[in-house]
């Protein structure tokens, strides 16, 4: 039996990611990269992937252009994470949550590295989710874990690792203590699904707050439009050109239906894709959304 809160949010996943501005004449322009490694360590944690391999990071597998630096950032901060998170070998098409091939695959520049489940939950917001869930919980951050349901509901990590599970009958919720204490990686995914059943964009734009000021973009950010439909992308990396003080950064999302994170192409300035300039007029046009300034919000920290 579905509770009426979850036929609620369920509208989210069926309208969320929707758009119709998809580029489908577009030519695939991924070009392997062959690039000398910038990094050659991490203390970073990535607990879904056994083998991690910081060849195929992000920070070592897309470089940036002539002229620009990355920015300076503390190790094991959220932005050094996201950083360093891995990109699957060569340039593979991106797979939905069933194994099908995404309709559209012009878009991408590179697939994360990273499951995408067996079902249709991990969309837009999901993914953003997801990011900031794995990166605390690799620090064992579980204070700070926690997430609202679109009823406004706070549901924290840290109550599922003492043995509670939420209860819900109709837009109430509660804990009931079900089992014993644990903090394993698969109690982490069980709590991660149940977020993805019952957040979603219009959620996650009232936890984040906004940045007013493009020039002041942060790896971690978020561009956001919270609501029936929305969308959202991750900023996972920041450089800048010491010399005119522009700024690029890069984005990745998931999309409707749930399908792997991507690392985004940029369309509109083919000399400084995959990475966007903060230097955009009106509208951050990306290949699947176009987003406003002033949707750009931040985690709080």
């Amino acid at each position: 039996m579905r509770y009426i809160l979850l036929t609620l949010i369920s509208s989210l996943f069926i309208y969320g990611c929707n758009s119709s501005n998809a580029r489908s004449d577009s030519a695939k322009t991924i070009k392997k990269n062959n690039f000398p490694t910038v990094d050659t360590a991490t203390s970073n944690k990535y607990a879904w992937l056994p083998n991690y391999d910081i060849n195929n990071s992000i920070i070592n597998r897309i470089p940036v252009p002539e002229g620009f630096k990355r920015e300076t950032l503390t190790a094991g901060s959220f932005g050094d994470w996201l950083r360093h998170l891995p990109l699957k070998p060569g340039n593979p098409d991106v797979h939905l949550y069933n194994g099908k091939l995404k309709n559209y695959q012009e878009g991408h520049f590179a697939v994360l590295d990273i499951d995408v489940g067996s079902t249709d939950l991990q969309q837009c917001a999901d993914a953003v989710m997801r990011m900031r869930a794995e990166y605390l919980y690799s620090i064992k951050d579980y204070d700070n874990l926690h997430f609202n349901f679109t009823s406004g509901h706070t549901i924290g990590f840290k109550k599922w690792t003492e043995g509670y599970r939420t209860k819900i009958h109709g837009n109430t919720v509660s804990y009931t203590k079900t089992v014993a204490n644990d903090d394993s990686y698969k109690t982490f995914k069980n709590y991660f699904k149940m977020i993805f059943n019952y957040a979603g964009t219009s959620s996650l734009s009232k936890e984040l707050k906004s940045v007013s000021d493009l020039k002041e973009i942060e790896i971690g950010d978020v561009f956001i439009v919270g609501g029936f439909p929305g969308h959202a992308v991750l900023v996972v990396d920041v450089c800048k050109n010491e010399k005119t003080g522009e700024t690029l950064f890069l984005i990745q999302q998931s999309y409707m239906p749930a399908q792997e994170i991507h690392i985004l192409t940029n369309f509109n300035a083919a000399e400084f894709s995959p990475w966007y300039s903060i230097n955009f007029s009106d509208d951050l046009k990306t290949p699947e959304w176009t987003f406003s300034k002033n949707q750009l919000m931040r985690f709080e920290k």
